[in-house]
């Protein structure tokens, strides 16, 4: 088939090698512009676009699609490079700008979507981190035929992964990531052999991942220690999490934590009751743990300002020098 491919990041760069590596005929890819990364701030290309160069496919990077935007120039040009590849089909994966009524009909098929959650739960920009963060036993990847709603439109092939206390973000997006490269050449092919079967959402237990926020990366220890324990795997390793500890003036990062119940930690119900949210309860090699709303939170890795991730036996050593 020819196919025309709209993504970004890492996670839509393994469903572009898939859909070459399966032999489809991929004249044009679309992805974000170029941005500044790393300390020099040089203008870096997506990881799509270092993709679809190596592959010598044609990439067009517009600042919109729509015609009657803020860049229509860039939105008449995508449009007339997207009826030049006159695709079969188009898929998106993680693209990044909204996607207007004209592009979703313009290829013979539509516009397939790579979502990464079991639809409809966690629709919108964040569903990796909020299915961990809010302690979902499973998540998995969403073949959807796109429609103009926000991951609204029709089911096409739905993969399960389950989620387990192992899981930072960066693990299940990894995970998750291979799996909507698979799931979407079988979709896919399904399509090729007029086998793909088509279900509308559920209208019950539709959720929204909200984009995530810097501000969130604040731990609030008033809140039980195992919400927070889920949480810093949730934003590892964007946008972080952080706290702060006696000594030093400047937030440490927390990269790993663990929620334990009083007796796992060794601390009493009584000096737990009499400290107040956040405390420091004890100190040792293990970790640092810290009075929450409810239970300890062992912190195990840590970096401080300017510095590098450690294990908490080494961070504690510079940390109680002070």
């Amino acid at each position: 088939m020819r196919i025309v491919f709209a993504g970004t990041p890492e996670f839509a760069r393994r469903a572009l090698q898939a859909i070459i590596a399966a032999g489809h005929d991929v004249p044009l890819v679309l992805t974000q512009p170029d941005r500044p990364a790393g300390r020099g701030l040089k203008l870096t290309p997506s990881p799509v676009k270092q993709a679809a160069l190596a592959a010598g496919i044609p990439v067009a990077q517009p600042r919109s699609l729509r015609l009657d935007g803020k860049y229509p120039d860039d939105a008449r040009q995508a449009r007339q490079a997207l009826l030049d590849a006159a695709p079969d089909l188009m898929v998106v994966a993680a693209y990044g700008l909204i996607l207007p009524g004209w592009t979703l009909s313009l290829p013979m098929h539509g516009c397939f979507n790579i979502h990464a959650s079991l639809l409809p739960r966690w629709r919108g920009a964040a569903p990796i981190q909020r299915a961990i963060e809010a302690g979902d036993a499973q998540t998995g990847i969403t073949i959807m035929q796109m429609d103009e709603g926000l991951d609204t439109g029709a089911m096409l092939l739905v993969r399960s992964l389950p989620i387990d206390e192992r899981h930072t973000a960066a693990r299940l997006h990894d995970e998750l990531a291979e799996l909507g490269a698979e799931a979407i050449v079988q979709a896919i092919d399904d399509l090729q052999r007029a086998a793909l079967t088509t279900a509308a959402q559920p209208a019950e237990g539709v959720t929204y991942a909200a984009k995530l926020d810097k501000s969130e990366s604040v731990l609030d220890y008033r809140q039980p220690a195992a919400v927070l324990a889920r949480r810093i795997r949730a934003f590892n390793p964007a946008p972080g999490s952080t706290t702060r500890l006696p000594g030093l003036a400047d937030p440490v990062k927390v990269w790993e934590a663990q929620a334990l119940t009083p007796d796992q930690a060794g601390v009493s119900a009584q000096a737990l009751e009499a400290a107040a949210p956040g405390d420091v309860l004890q100190v040792h090699p293990e970790g640092i743990d810290m009075a929450t709303g409810q239970g300890v939170l062992r912190l195990s890795a840590l970096q401080k300002a300017g510095g590098k991730r450690q294990p908490v036996e080494v961070f504690i050593q510079g940390w109680q020098q002070r």
